[in-house]
C-alpha cells in the first residue's frame, strides 16, 4: 500500500474468501473548507461532514465520468443539505438552516422532519438519472443504506460519522454470487460482515486508520487494501458562468437589475462564497457578444 497522500482520500476493500467489497473516506482539508464558508452550528456541520463522506463514497462505489449530486430537503430547521462530487473527485458542499431553532444536540429527525433524499448523476455523456427516496432513518447512515435497499439489488450497508474536524465514512457492498454460490452461505458471510461492521463506534472510525479499524474489524479474515484515490475541495463557479446566468435574464432586464442595485450586480457563489460584480458597461459588452474581456473585481 502507498503512503496516505493528503488527509483526504478514498480507499477501497475487497474480500478474497467472499462476494463483498468496500470503501472508506477520510475527510479533513476538504471539510475545513466546507464548513469555513459559513457559521454552520455543530449539528448541522456534523450532517454536512457526514454527507459529504456519502457523496465520496458513492463516487468510488458509482463507475461514471461527470457529477454526483446529493441533496436532501425537509420542512425543518434545516431545509437543505447538497453535495456535489465529480468524478475527478473535486467535492463541494453546503447546508441551508435557521440558526435560532437549532439546539445542542439536535438529531436528524429534529433538524430534517418529513425529508426526502435525492441522488443525480449527471454523466458527461448520456442520460442523466435521479433517484428519490424518503429520508426516514434515524442518522444518515441508515438513509443511506435504506435508499439502496430500495433502489438496488445488490445489499449495501453505510456508516457515517462526522464531529466538525474530521469526516469518516465505511461502505460495505455485496457483489454478484461468484466465489460463494451457495445463497445461504453467500447470505450467511454478508450478516457476518456487517454485523461485525456495525460494532465500530463513531470514535474508532473517526480516530483510527483504515488498516487499523479493518484489522478490528476482520483480522481472522483475508482482507485486501488497495491505493488510497485522493479527494478535494474545489468549486466549479467562474465569472463566466456567472455572466452566463446573467445573459439568460435578457438584456433589459438584466441592465434594470444593475440599476436597481446602484450600478453594480454581484453574483455570489452559494457554495464558496466567492462574488462576483458587473457594472453596467460589462453587461452591454455580454450582450454585444463581447465576451469579459474588461477586467471586473472578484473578491471573497
Amino acid at each position: 500500500m502507498h503512503d496516505t497522500p493528503d488527509t483526504d482520500y478514498t480507499q477501497r476493500f475487497i474480500f478474497d474468501e467472499c462476494d463483498i467489497r468496500g470503501e472508506m473516506v477520510s475527510l479533513e482539508r476538504s471539510y475545513a473548507e466546507v464548513l469555513a464558508k459559513h457559521p454552520y452550528p455543530e449539528p448541522v456541520a456534523q450532517l454536512l461532514g457526514e454527507f459529504m463522506a456519502a457523496a465520496a463514497l458513492l463516487v468510488g462505489t458509482l463507475k461514471f465520468d461527470g457529477l454526483l449530486i446529493l441533496q436532501a430537503r425537509s420542512d425543518g430547521p434545516v431545509p437543505l443539505l447538497m453535495i456535489e462530487c465529480s468524478s475527478e473527485r473535486d467535492i463541494r458542499g453546503l447546508a441551508r438552516y435557521e440558526a435560532d431553532a437549532i439546539t445542542a444536540g439536535a438529531t436528524l429527525t429534529d433538524l430534517m422532519p418529513n425529508g426526502v433524499l435525492a441522488m443525480t448523476v449527471d454523466p458527461n455523456k448520456g442520460q442523466r438519472y435521479q433517484g428519490i427516496v424518503e429520508l426516514d432513518g434515524a442518522d444518515l447512515s441508515e438513509c443511506f443504506t435504506n435508499y439502496f435497499k430500495v433502489s438496488e439489488q445488490l445489499g449495501t450497508r453505510f456508516w457515517l460519522n462526522a464531529n466538525g474536524s474530521r469526516a469518516r465514512g465505511m461502505l460495505l457492498q455485496q457483489l454478484p454470487a461468484d466465489k460463494l454460490k451457495d445463497a445461504e452461505e453467500r447470505e450467511a458471510s454478508w450478516q457476518d460482515a456487517t454485523v461485525l461492521a456495525g460494532t465500530l463506534t463513531a470514535e474508532e472510525l473517526l480516530g483510527l486508520d483504515n488498516e487499523t479499524v479493518l484489522h478490528r474489524l476482520y483480522h481472522d479474515q483475508a482482507v485486501r487494501l488497495f491505493d488510497v484515490q485522493p479527494l478535494r475541495f474545489h468549486c466549479s463557479c467562474s465569472r463566466e458562468r456567472s455572466s452566463r446566468a446573467l445573459v439568460s435574464l435578457g438584456e433589459a432586464d438584466a441592465q434594470a437589475l444593475v440599476a436597481e442595485r446602484g450600478g453594480v450586480i454581484e453574483i455570489d457563489c452559494q457554495f464558496c462564497s466567492q462574488r462576483y460584480l458587473f457594472d453596467s458597461t460589462e453587461v452591454a459588452q455580454l450582450f454585444a457578444g463581447g465576451g469579459l474581456e474588461v477586467p471586473s473585481d472578484t473578491r471573497h
